[in-house]
């Protein structure tokens, strides 16, 4: 038996071995369907997924409760003026005053006369302070002080600004004359006005331009070679202006010495000032 199983293997091996046009092939053919195996344990949970589409919007809830009152918040810009509101209604009459005290006006009549007195009296000292020991010129606008310090143009103007006024400025032709009789009472040719030239216009001319920061216009009192000069530009150093005693004005440098008048307003609020810078 167990020698015709080996032929029969034997002889199976040399027909695949042998040459045919037939493959050989050890394939073997699938058999029938098997029966269903049982159901397996419940696997690990696997990675999420991505995000899908939004859904469709829910239908709006029930309003809320009102909520706590907030902080205060800063104060807004204040805001535009308002129209004038009506006139309102007259008030009532007041009650009736009582009787005034008879005045005995003799007495302060003679009290009032007794300090016009006074006042006029010192007025004249005043006056006489002013006009003869301090030797002071005035005109209805301005008091004049003619001071005898040899000084520089930029000096003496500094020096007429401590007193609390300018250096003199003769734009009238009264006023001119009036510092011209100045300059001649106290023996003296010449002095520093606040006069000066500055800077130059299209022509090439110079501005003449007074210590209050206003332009020469109008009045103008040149000598015959001061009127030939004014309206050629001069030189740095002689851009400043003299009075001469005779009433005349003449160009003179600036870095020369010589006295001068300083002029104090006589306004209201100014007028005493002017007084006491005047006096210093």
């Amino acid at each position: 038996m167990m020698v015709l199983l080996l032929l029969f293997v034997f002889a199976a091996v040399l027909d695949c071995v042998a040459p045919s046009t037939e493959v050989c092939n050890n394939n073997f053919l699938p058999g029938a369907k098997g029966d269903q195996g049982q159901i397996g344990e419940e696997g690990d949970q696997g990675k999420l997924g991505k995000n899908g589409p939004p859904g469709l919007s829910g239908e709006s809830g029930e309003t809320g409760l009102k909520g706590a009152v907030g902080h205060t918040g800063k104060m807004g810009p204040i805001g535009d003026k308002g129209c004038n509101g009506d006139t309102g209604l007259e008030g009532p009459t007041g009650l009736k005053g009582k009787t005034g005290t008879t005045c005995d006006c003799g007495r302060y009549r003679k009290v009032v006369g007794q300090l016009d007195i006074n006042v006029g009296k010192l007025r004249n000292a005043v006056k006489f302070l002013k006009n003869v020991i301090l030797g002071l010129k005035e005109t209805e606008e301005s008091y004049y002080l003619l001071v005898k310090e040899s000084k520089r143009f930029t000096e003496a103007s500094m020096n007429c600004k401590w007193r609390g006024g300018t250096l003199a400025m003769p734009k009238t032709s009264n006023t001119n004359q009036l510092m011209a009789d100045y300059v001649t009472q106290a023996g003296l040719t010449r002095v520093y006005i606040g006069l000066q030239a500055q800077s130059k216009d299209t022509n090439g001319t110079s501005n003449y331009v007074y210590a209050d920061s206003s332009h020469l216009q109008g009045f103008a009192a040149w000598s015959q070679a001061g009127e030939l000069n004014s309206g050629v530009s001069p030189t740095t150093n002689s851009s400043c202006v003299e009075l001469l005693s005779t009433g005349a004005w003449s160009h003179v440098e600036c870095e020369a010495t010589m006295f001068f008048i300083c002029e104090f307003p006589k306004s209201r609020r100014g007028g005493r000032r002017g007084e006491r810078g005047a006096l210093s």
